[in-house]
């Protein structure tokens, strides 16, 4: 296993054109991954956002939906299941109905953590919280011959929220999971910090690649006041969804990869700042095992069992 990590190409993207290999369908996107490579992708999120007033104890902090992120953090993890996978998970359980893209582990979400990458802050635990896109993706990009599924990436989130929120989480955990009696979003008295927010694309012939927005607080402020640099990440896709939907007034309910991509970057992508991506061959694997022997499958470093911390 490699001793350290590194980022390589980290560069500040302008909206790519779409160059005329680009699928253009279900179908189409997914031979793309399997082709790549892609084993796992991780919404892969770390925000360094911080205030002026500290979290008091009794108190739930957060810079966004302190509701959201609680009903999130108590429901099971949830994730996409790849077909690469070895080793399913000794809690873990599937669904009865739908197509068997994903799985459940009997344990709240905030209670599970995964080890990720962000170009800023390199290496970290974040929460395997559910979040509808890790199904929907993990879906969307499966590939199937003669009705067998032959390929299919692991799709999860990895979120570290800002330092205060992960002591409100470690509080309300210490209560099981019942919630504390005051609760503050956090707005003007934040002072610095950034939310590192995008997708790691893992497990293929280049290691790993990083793409997102990297959004401080001061940004934020300056393309849409009374915002943190997460609720804007949040609102301006939520703009887009809408603005997609009246566009498309007859389309009917669909997941958000049914929808035109380029049109919503258009439109949410003016209120993320940098749009970043970089490559790294970080692994799970990196500096494993030194400390105390680890249970562990050396011969793929994106296994799940690797990426779980615990």
């Amino acid at each position: 296993m490699s001793a350290t990590w590194s980022s390589r190409a980290c560069s500040t993207l302008p909206p790519p054109p779409a160059p005329p290999s680009t699928p253009k369908d279900r179908a189409g996107w997914g031979l793309l991954a399997q082709k790549l490579g892609v084993k796992v992708i991780h919404v892969a999120e770390r925000d360094t956002q911080k205030a002026n007033i500290p979290k008091a104890i009794g108190e739930f902090v957060n810079t966004w939906s302190i509701d959201g992120f609680v009903g999130e953090g108590c429901q099971p993890a949830e994730l996409g299941w790849g077909t690469h996978e070895r080793h399913f998970p000794i809690d873990g359980g599937r669904h009865e109905i739908g197509k068997g893209a994903a799985i459940y582990l009997h344990r709240p979400g905030a209670s599970v953590r995964v080890r990720t990458w962000t170009p800023k802050e390199g290496p970290f635990h974040g929460f395997l919280i559910t979040h509808s896109e890790a199904i929907s993706l993990s879906d969307f990009l499966t590939v199937e011959e003669a009705g067998k599924v032959t390929y299919r990436p692991t799709c999860h989130y990895a979120y570290h929220p800002c330092d205060d929120a992960v002591l409100s989480v470690h509080e309300i955990a210490g209560k099981n999971w019942q919630m504390q009696a005051t609760r503050r979003l956090m707005s003007d008295e934040i002072i610095s910090g950034i939310d590192e927010l995008g997708v790691l694309l893992a497990g293929h012939a280049k290691g790993a690649y990083w793409l997102g927005s990297q959004l401080d607080i001061e940004t934020a402020r300056d393309l849409a006041p009374y915002n943190s640099a997460t609720s804007l990440q949040v609102t301006s896709s939520v703009l887009a969804g809408v603005v997609w939907a009246i566009e498309n007034p007859h389309v009917g309910i669909v997941e958000p990869e049914d929808m035109d991509f380029r049109r919503c970057l258009e439109i949410a992508g003016e209120y993320w700042g940098p749009r970043v991506g970089a490559f790294t061959d970080w692994t799970p694997l990196d500096h494993r095992a030194e400390l105390f022997p680890e249970d562990l499958d050396p011969s793929d470093p994106w296994q799940f069992k690797n990426i779980r911390v615990g």
